[in-house]
């Protein structure tokens, strides 16, 4: 398995049952999706946190917080914590009421 089930736990836990909520294994990991959008996910060694790009220097400011460079590039709005950061729960608590707010603003995809 390339991620924590616990930490997918964690996750399941954390954005609760919203309508439009689904999941998908992506990128070698678990991506959770609101209404065909990412929001947030696991992966070998941490969580990535699709906040956005208003949100990104907020988010950067939690400790453990870092930017998401999945493809050896910085990709913008995308932050990634690893499993310490992932532990502290007022850290992966902004970040997922973050990556839902900004999902809920996108359309739904078909």
């Amino acid at each position: 398995m390339a991620y924590d089930e616990g930490m997918a736990t964690q996750m399941r836990e954390d954005l609760g049952a919203p309508a439009g909520l689904s999941e998908r294994r992506m990128f070698g990991g678990l991506c959770f999706l609101l209404d065909g959008n990412m929001v947030c996910g696991v992966h070998k060694g941490g969580a990535m946190f699709r906040v956005g790009k208003t949100a990104e220097a907020d988010a950067l400011a939690l400790p453990g917080a870092r930017p998401m460079d999945f493809t050896g590039r910085k990709m913008g709005g995308m932050i990634e914590c690893g499993a310490e950061a992932y532990a502290d729960d007022a850290t992966r608590q902004a970040l997922t009421q973050m990556s839902l707010a900004h999902a809920a603003s996108l359309p739904p995809k078909g």
